[in-house]
């Protein structure tokens, strides 16, 4: 990893190293946060979506998918809303891959590159801002879905660990997102790259219906998949359905997604610019 301050002597201390990487890494997520409260609508507009299937899929749906209490286990909405949080972060990863392609084409990764500062912080910050704002997102969803009937029934401290988890699911997927915005250096592009990997995935997975609703084939994919782990393991905490693992399961795809792609997207980053 290069220097965080190249103007610094090379005998500067590891505490020193940290502390500038962090402080290079709050520099770029404050840019990115500034960004937000100026441009409120952002987020807004982040929320208005899961809201809006949220609210389709409860009330088309759950008539249909509720008479089958038992392998919802209670309301639709108790099953749903998990599923529909499993969706927001993923879409929330995404925009940090759209948000590093424009910041190419705007020329403003050039002006960071000229600075003495951390590489690995121009990433670092943007997807720690990312994973802020989907923290803002899924507390909008926890009201609104209380208001339709969603409720915790297992405790206070797995309802934490549900959100702590899916935010660590989108953060390390936002890394993916990073890395496919860098190689396509286009924000349309980045885009409907990201929504043709998310779209399969989600509507594939039980974040919406039980997987064993689905065709046999489709099933052996459904059950092997991450965001079925993700979804299963949300259920588990928030409802204490058991999930045969889907927790652990989840935490070695983050694990997996970051030791893969927070190097190459770095790599990619200094190749970009």
């Amino acid at each position: 990893m290069p220097s965080l301050k190249e103007s610094e002597p090379p005998e500067m201390t590891l505490t020193k190293k940290l502390s500038y990487e962090f402080s290079d890494t709050w520099a770029v997520a404050k840019r990115n946060l500034l960004r937000y409260t100026r441009l409120p609508q952002l987020v807004f507009f982040s929320a208005i979506q899961p809201i809006i299937f949220l609210t389709l899929f409860n009330f088309v749906f759950g008539g249909a998918l509720g008479k089958s209490g038992a392998a919802l286990h209670g309301k639709y909405i108790n099953y749903l809303l998990p599923g529909i949080m499993v969706q927001v972060t993923l879409f929330g990863g995404l925009q940090t891959g759209i948000g590093l392609a424009r910041d190419i084409n705007s020329g403003i990764l050039d002006r960071f590159r000229s600075l003495p500062m951390s590489r690995a912080a121009v990433l670092a910050g943007r997807t720690f801002a990312d994973t802020l704002r989907n923290v803002v997102v899924i507390a909008i969803m926890l009201a609104y879905g209380s208001i339709l009937g969603f409720r915790f029934t297992n405790g206070f401290f797995p309802a934490v660990g549900m959100v702590l988890i899916l935010l660590l699911f989108g953060y390390a997927f936002s890394w993916f997102s990073a890395f496919i915005g860098m190689a396509v250096k286009d924000e349309e592009t980045a885009q409907l790259a990201g929504f043709v990997l998310v779209f399969p995935l989600v509507f594939a997975s039980a974040a919406f219906v039980p997987v064993q609703s689905m065709a046999t084939w489709l099933q052996h994919f459904a059950n092997n998949q991450p965001i079925t782990f993700a979804a299963n393991g949300a259920r588990e905490l928030a409802l204490g359905i058991p999930s045969h693992g889907a927790v652990w399961k989840l935490l070695a795809w983050v694990v997996g997604l970051l030791v893969v792609f927070v190097p190459l997207s770095i790599w990619r980053y200094k190749k970009s610019v």
